[in-house]
């Protein structure tokens, strides 16, 4: 089934569907993107099923909910931006902006849902307090990777053998079983904090002998109320708009105000972000349900070691709307049956603390402080022969013909000073320069980290005959981008909204102007496993926290990680206010840093050169990685190619 020709009336939303012995099924992303749709009745979107195999998806309609529009579609004839990344994925209806990613797509299927009905209060509350939920791409955030990412493979991977792994639980369920132990802070719990030491302090009046009501302690601790999620889960409930929920009380007496904040009982979490359900919880419903199902079968004794992730899994249940949306997914809800024998011993193959805490000890001595500069390192790596090397620039004087260009190019037109404005035209003309060496007709030409698309939009003006993709993970930028391109009338441009690890696709030159941390190394890995050239400026050296460190430098280096780190943080002290000596042992930081990246590229077979952007005032971090794959690699650059594009 081909789509690429029709006329797209809605998004169109790509959903993966696997197959297990010859069987199809969903996979857990798939499975959640459903669950969200059907909790948001959300009907904004024409909802495709991919697979390699026609007819898969017949088996599964019990897994669909009704209110969808659902067709099928074959991997080999999905639009070329979707075939790019891994999904699930939405395609725009102008065909050219992809959204990529579980988390990406997750919050344009709740921003959708609002577009059509406003009113939905319950949908908007899933973003969270500032409406920030998963929306830190995995690369940078721990919370993001552990619930995109983590839980969901490690489900994944459980799922595939569950007889083999019911002994030792994932580490990253224990992570989050940890994660639900802990108190939580939330907007203006001080009153909530306060209420809850009024209830606490009026149960122990009615527990009391002279109290008026009892505990009856011949009860099942099963029919026990659980005071400390009664006004947690009280709280949570009265945010969605839940009728009959007393509200709290407006004043507390004195006794209680008279009590020191510090004092105040913790809050207990209820949902996995704290008080309140969010997407996070959308996310790991389903991933918890199927594990919990899992475990029910194959190993029930192993519950007893989730006992806050078995409460939030029935808090969960609590909410209104939740039920029926499994139920529209074939998810059948309950609480699991913990059996009354003992749980596994303490040994450190079956205590999931003692497993974590072996986990994290062993992060902590992989980043144990260094104290001092970076001098000694560089002594040891010049006594043998290493040293911070700059190729000459091909083209220093080279210029785009700014005075001439549409404004929607020049980047004066957007919301930077004077001052910076230029800065960024000369950043642009030593990138654009590089890339149009390397660049043919028919080339794929891939903007990673763009931003506002300040790289890729020259680059998609200046070579009509290429294709421009433009990939950042926030929307606001992407939409600017976007917009830019609209008003410029620009056709080789798309447009994809994901994390870096979602894009796929193959491509042939990738740029990325001050790729922040580890952004850099992530585009020099995505283009050397595409073959692909790269021009790359770097930046933030001090964020790279020991992602590929000084690989080639090892055998010189006694402390791998904290020699590596030391030279990394110094790398940024470039700033035009600090003393010059020091912007110099900065300048040969990063030169260390970056000549390591492009051994690493060579050992792939890469002709690699580090080069300083002209002027070099153009920016604090003006180095330069442009690197030829092996095919390329005969390519010299020639600054006669460039002629005719100055003004």
């Amino acid at each position: 089934m081909k789509h690429t020709d029709e006329k797209r009336q809605h998004p169109s939303l790509y959903l993966e569907v696997c197959f297990q012995n010859e069987e199809p099924r969903l996979p857990l992303h798939t499975s959640i993107v459903l669950f969200l749709l059907s909790y948001c009745e959300c009907k904004s979107f024409k909802v495709f099923l991919v697979s390699t195999k026609p007819g898969s998806s017949q088996s599964l309609e019990s897994q669909l909910p009704e209110s969808l529009d659902v067709s099928e579609a074959h991997m080999e004839f999905l639009p070329q931006l979707v075939k790019g990344c891994r999904l699930p994925a939405v395609l725009d209806e102008s065909g050219r902006l992809c959204r990529a990613g579980l988390a990406v797509v997750l919050r344009h299927i709740i921003n959708k849902t609002l577009e059509a009905d406003p009113t939905r209060n319950n949908v908007l509350a899933l973003l969270g307090f500032k409406k920030t939920c998963l929306k830190a791409c995995a690369e940078v955030s721990k919370w993001t990777r552990l619930c995109e990412i983590g839980i969901p493979s490690a489900v994944e991977e459980h799922l595939q053998n569950p007889t083999n792994q019911y002994q030792q639980l994932p580490l990253s369920i224990l992570t989050l079983e940890r994660k639900l132990a802990e108190p939580v802070r939330v907007h203006n719990d001080d009153k909530i904090r306060r209420q809850k030491l009024h209830e606490q302090k009026q149960n122990e009046k009615n527990e009391s002998p002279e109290g008026e009501e009892q505990v009856d302690v011949d009860s099942k601790p099963e029919q026990l109320p659980q005071l400390c999620d009664g006004l947690e889960l009280r709280t949570a409930l009265a945010k969605l708009s839940v009728s009959s929920v007393p509200p709290l009380t407006t004043r507390e007496n004195s006794e209680i105000r008279k009590v020191k904040t510090s004092d105040l009982p913790p809050l207990e979490h209820v949902f996995a972000e704290g008080l309140y359900f969010t997407l996070t919880d959308v996310v790991l419903l389903p991933c918890v349900h199927q594990y919990l199902c899992s475990l029910q079968t194959h190993s029930a004794r192993t519950l007893h070691q989730l006992p806050h992730l078995l409460r939030w899994y029935s808090h969960v249940q609590e909410v209104p709307g939740v039920q029926q949306a499994a139920n529209a997914c074939g998810m059948t809800l309950s609480i699991p049956h913990v059996p009354t024998s003992s749980p596994l011993g303490a040994s450190p193959e079956h205590n999931p603390t003692c497993l974590l805490e072996q986990e994290e000890n062993q992060e902590m001595t992989t980043q144990l402080p260094f104290v001092g500069g970076p001098r000694p390192t560089m002594t040891k790596l010049q006594e043998k022969g290493i040293e911070a090397a700059f190729a000459p620039h091909p083209c220093p004087a080279w210029t785009l013909p700014w005075d001439s260009l549409p404004g929607a190019i020049n980047p004066t037109e957007g919301k930077m000073s004077n001052i910076r404005a230029v800065r960024k035209r000369q950043q642009l003309n030593n990138l654009v320069a590089m890339v149009m060496q390397l660049a043919k007709p028919g080339y794929i030409i891939v903007d990673f980290c763009s931003g506002t698309g300040h790289v890729g939009i020259v680059l998609a003006h200046s070579l009509p005959d290429c294709q421009v993709i433009l990939i950042e993970n926030k929307e606001e930028s992407l939409v600017r981008a976007q917009s830019r391109c609209t008003e410029l009338g620009l056709k080789n441009i798309g447009f994809i909204q994901a994390n870096l690890d979602y894009f796929t696709g193959p491509f042939h030159i990738g740029v990325a102007l001050h790729g922040c941390g580890v952004a850099t190394d992530m585009v020099m890995e995505h283009c050397i496993q595409a073959r692909a050239a790269f021009v790359i400026s770097p930046c933030c050296y001090g964020f790279i926290q020991n992602l590929l460190a000084l690989r080639l430098f090892t055998p010189v280096l006694t402390v791998l990680f904290q020699e590596h780190m030391i030279l990394c943080r110094f790398a940024d002290q470039t700033a035009v206010q600090l003393p010059p000596d020091r912007r110099l042992i900065g300048k040969q930081c990063m030169g260390l840093v970056d000549l390591d990246r492009s051994w690493a590229a060579e050992t792939h077979g890469y002709s690699v050169q580090v080069m300083t952007m002209e002027p070099e005032s153009c920016s604090p971090k003006n180095n330069m990685l442009v690197g030829r794959p092996p095919q390329e690699s005969g390519l010299e650059v020639n600054s006669s190619q460039l002629e005719g594009s100055s003004p």
